[in-house]
């Protein structure tokens, strides 16, 4: 198949259905609406069915490495698949590393379909040095970040992205972007 036909028969694929079925992996207010926001403007086309799902992560509550935020993600969304019907599944899990020599933090985005499985990553933030520590004492970040700047629940709002960046970016504007980068793989399927 040319790359031509390809890409042809990839714009068929948005407009075969009518509405899509999304199953969010979180109770978290900023994941779903995260997840709605993407998947809207990713599928503008379509009416958007979007449900959330308390699924764990079966990893520990503040993953410290990628290897581990990854595989609460995609813990998420497997879990998600066993027990509920959606066209899509999309989990986020927020970690924390050691990248490029700095503490950070970002979050990993797994999204399936029927046959794909795919994640992908945010963008990092530099974390403060006494928030890392607290983090290596097995704290969790919103908790370690409410305690500093005196906030309540920060990880269901900003979180320690809008907080630090003084709003300029923010917990859900870092995951939409980084969903949509992952759901390239869906919209060209024949490419990947």
């Amino acid at each position: 198949m040319s790359n031509e036909s390809a890409l042809e028969q990839a714009s068929d694929i948005s407009t075969s259905r009518k509405a899509i079925r999304v199953a969010v992996a979180s109770k978290n207010p900023v994941k779903i609406d995260a997840a709605t926001e993407s998947f809207t403007k990713a599928f503008p086309q379509f009416k958007l069915e979007v449900f959330s799902v308390d699924a764990p992560s079966n990893v520990n509550d503040q993953p410290m490495s990628a290897l581990e935020t990854k595989q609460g993600a995609i813990n998420r969304v497997k879990y998600c698949q066993e027990h509920h019907q959606a066209d899509y599944y999309i989990a986020y899990e927020g970690g924390v590393d050691v990248l490029d020599g700095n503490p950070s933090t970002y979050a990993v985005v797994c999204i399936a379909d029927a046959e794909k499985l795919q994640t992908g990553r945010t963008a990092s933030l530099p974390l403060p040095t006494f928030i890392y520590e607290q983090l290596r004492l097995g704290k969790e970040l919103g908790p370690a970040m409410d305690r500093l700047f005196n906030t309540v629940n920060i990880k269901q709002k900003g979180g320690a992205i809008g907080q630090l960046s003084k709003g300029l970016e923010t917990r859900k504007s870092i995951y939409v972007s980084a969903t949509l980068l992952t759901l390239s793989v869906f919209f060209y399927p024949q490419l990947y």
